[in-house]
């Protein structure tokens, strides 16, 4: 069970680009397999980086308006917010320690 919860069209504006914390936002599909390879590390991320990111998902076939308004062309693909603005980005199923360190970047 996923510890991760969803963002919708509906809800991005205020979990997202209206959040205190930076956001990471899981770009991903029920179809893609390196989504489902990449769901657990989102997991682990989610529980160590509680209190200081918010961690997100987004399925990009339920919510194409958001998908498309960042331009996801493919997925996974996972995009760090700050302050309203996309700050990062990583795609495909990367390990957890490339996702770490691109995330720690972005700690004040």
């Amino acid at each position: 069970m996923s510890v991760v919860a969803d963002v919708t069209d509906a809800t991005f504006k205020q979990e997202v680009l209206e959040s205190q914390l930076p956001v990471l936002v899981d770009f991903w599909a029920p179809w893609c397999g390196p989504c489902r390879m990449v769901a657990p590390v989102v997991d682990e991320i989610a529980q160590e980086y509680a209190g200081q990111f918010k961690v997100l998902k987004l399925n990009t076939d339920d919510n194409p308006a958001t998908a498309s308004q960042y331009g996801i062309r493919s997925i996974p693909t996972l995009m760090i917010f700050k302050g309203g603005q996309q700050v990062d980005m990583v795609q495909g199923a990367v390990p957890k320690t490339n996702l770490a360190s691109t995330l720690d970047k972005h700690l004040q």
